[in-house]
């Protein structure tokens, strides 16, 4: 008796030929990963104009360029061979970054990175270039934009005698109290300021007032003090 065929095995057997394993030229691997690394530098380039936090750091910026080729290459793995693809997203997801992420624009460009590589892993070329062209822009219209005023830390240390005179200058100043230390007859006190101008000359006043021995100022962006 001849076997029969029904349209199972015929479903399988398409889908098997088909999807089991694509095929991938060498052409499409090196113009996948050539974007993938003309994009990532745009990003590596992006993020280094438009940083504008306290401590840049270059190996997070290198991290943004070969993770956009390592996401480019998962994704041909994955279009290629589905069993693979199966495997890899049950190994992907026990994978757990702990790395903490202070900055929220961080953020924003590692999910740059990563659609980058899957637009170019997906063969999708020009949406990959128009879309790092875009993002891009915005990303430079954002940070470019100018604050009319610039917070400011300002750290005095003081003896008891000199508490007066310090909250009397402190008064003219448009200052909010944010921690005060007492080690003894040493006062050291923390108030963030507001300057719209690069006016300093109230430090001077304060450090000329008899028992203040340092005055500092740092500029604060909300999370660190440059």
């Amino acid at each position: 008796m001849g076997e029969t065929t029904n349209f199972n095995d015929i479903l399988k057997n398409n889908f098997l030929s088909n999807f089991m394993f694509g095929n991938l030229s060498v052409i499409d691997i090196l113009l996948g990963l050539l974007t993938a690394f003309i994009v990532g530098a745009f990003i590596y380039f992006i993020y280094k104009v438009t940083y504008k936090g306290v401590l840049y750091s270059p190996s997070f910026n290198a991290t943004l360029l070969v993770m956009t080729m390592i996401t480019c290459l998962v994704i041909m793995t994955i279009s290629t061979n589905v069993v693979l693809s199966l495997g890899m997203v049950g190994a992907l997801s026990i994978v757990r970054f702990r790395t903490a992420i202070k900055d929220p624009l961080d953020i924003v460009f590692m999910f740059w990175a990563i659609a980058a590589g899957i637009s170019s892993g997906a063969g999708l070329y020009f949406l990959t270039f128009v879309g790092a062209c875009v993002i891009g822009g915005v990303l430079i219209i954002l940070t470019r934009k100018k604050h009319a005023d610039t917070m400011y830390l300002l750290v005095i240390h003081y003896s008891d005698d000199a508490a007066d005179d310090v909250k009397r200058e402190l008064q003219k100043l448009e200052h909010t109290l944010k921690s005060k230390i007492i080690r003894k007859n040493i006062t050291e006190q923390t108030s963030e300021l507001r300057l719209k101008i690069d006016n300093t000359a109230f430090m001077s006043r304060l450090n000329d007032i008899e028992g203040v021995h340092d005055v500092s100022l740092v500029q604060y962006n909300g999370d660190y003090a440059v």
